[in-house]
């Protein structure tokens, strides 16, 4: 395996001072899977809200993107606009693409929020899937078969904790569900040890293999790039494992939607979140079974 990146330093954002709310960034190729992770490039537009914001107490709470074009790594511009700065929250928008390749790129709206008293309740409980210890390496595994590794997953210790190994042969589909543990082999941390909020829109843009789940092995190969991704942060956590807990609801038409938790290792429901993708299949000549 290739040498882990760093995401905070790979997503950092830099002012530029001719103009309010405009940010640069530079993102380079090894957050790919064909362009760059659609949840990598929310993060970097939410690195460019929160240096707008300007307020550590104010904390990220909900967002959702919607991805107009592809966008390619390289050098990015970040175009950032709050639109109401209040005591309690504030709500902000951000238009992010590529200063070298034309098109409107994504825009996000987002939430943050100060910490309040109020009512603590869960009604959902964590999936019952093995610890990542007691799951199996799903990269390991993979190399061992030749699969496709996309540059992305470089940079995570991943394990399947529910779900057939969907890059082999000898399995039957079943229900449309997937559940993996990720871990930055980069720990991605904030000034006080709690895990970073905004390493969670990378690991919860990888809800294509549900569909696989459901399909079983000799299906069209298929790829789904995100036409918006919306995430509801709920829990800070200071473990580095996280879990995502996907279920591909629906696809017809060319398209199919997705719901997904994010766990921790100790059971606190981190996020929660739900995406549409575009089915398009894989090109003559393309990998035809990727991670």
């Amino acid at each position: 395996m290739n040498e882990p990146r760093n995401l905070a330093e790979d997503t950092a954002v830099a002012r530029v001072k001719v103009a309010p709310g405009w940010y640069t960034a530079d993102l380079p190729e090894h957050w790919n899977f064909r362009s760059p992770s659609g949840g990598v490039l929310m993060t970097t537009a939410m690195r460019a809200m929160q240096q707008e914001l300007d307020d550590p107490d104010l904390r990220p709470l909900s967002a959702h993107t919607h991805f107009c074009s592809p966008v390619p790594a390289g050098p990015l511009e970040i175009r950032v606009e709050i639109l109401r700065h209040g005591s309690a929250a504030a709500q902000i928008r951000a238009q992010l693409s590529s200063t070298v390749t034309p098109g409107p790129g994504l825009e996000v709206s987002a939430t943050f929020g100060r910490p309040r008293e109020g009512i603590d309740l869960i009604d959902v409980l964590p999936p019952d899937v093995p610890s990542p210890e007691e799951a199996p390496d799903v990269v390991q595994a993979a190399l061992a078969d030749r699969t496709h590794r996309p540059a992305f997953l470089e940079n995570f210790d991943t394990r399947l904790a529910l779900g057939q190994p969907w890059w082999t042969d000898g399995w039957e589909g079943g229900a449309a569900r997937l559940a993996r543990w990720f871990r930055y082999r980069v720990p991605q941390r904030e000034a006080d040890g709690q895990l970073d909020r905004l390493s969670i829109p990378p690991i919860a843009d990888t809800m294509p293999p549900a569909l696989t789940q459901k399909l079983g092995p000799h299906h069209t190969p298929f790829h789904a790039p995100s036409l918006d991704l919306t995430l509801h942060f709920l829990e800070d956590t200071s473990s580095q494992w996280m879990l995502t807990n996907v279920h591909a609801v629906r696809a017809r038409a060319g398209y199919a939607s997705a719901d997904i938790e994010v766990w921790d290792d100790g059971g606190r429901l981190l996020a929660t979140g739900t995406q549409m993708m575009m089915i398009r299949n894989v090109p003559a000549g393309g990998p035809l079974r990727s991670l």
